[in-house]
């Protein structure tokens, strides 16, 4: 019996809500190690990923915001002040765009391959 045989994907899952912020008293006594470690492996996991995901969250925000505007700038209007290379990088950031940047490309430029 290997050791993913041996984990129980409910205990894992109530460990990694506690490592999340859950009420601790929800700990199943009867985690094993090899459960402790498959969530704190997965907890990592999600929390290094979602880091990603932030910093380049950040760096697409940074490449839309080119400059101030006096009022709240459109969609249109912020692709509009955008260069040729900052559209490239764009691309390569899709994935994280708001919804409406998203939609801003997509119909300027067409959904970035491999997306």
């Amino acid at each position: 019996m290997s050791e993913t045989d041996r984990l129980r994907p409910d205990v894992v899952e109530a460990i990694v809500a506690v490592l999340k912020g859950a009420d601790p008293s929800e700990l199943p006594a009867s985690a094993t190690k090899e459960e402790k470690d498959a969530a704190k492996d997965r907890y990592l996991s999600e929390f290094v990923a979602e880091r990603s995901k932030r910093d380049r969250q950040t760096r697409a925000w940074e490449l839309l915001l080119t400059r101030s505007y006096d009022e709240p700038p459109t969609w249109e209007r912020l692709f509009d002040d955008l260069s040729s290379d900052v559209v490239e990088e764009l691309g390569e950031l899709y994935d994280v765009l708001p919804a409406g940047a998203q939609e801003e490309y997509a119909r300027r430029y067409g959904v970035p391959t491999g997306v």
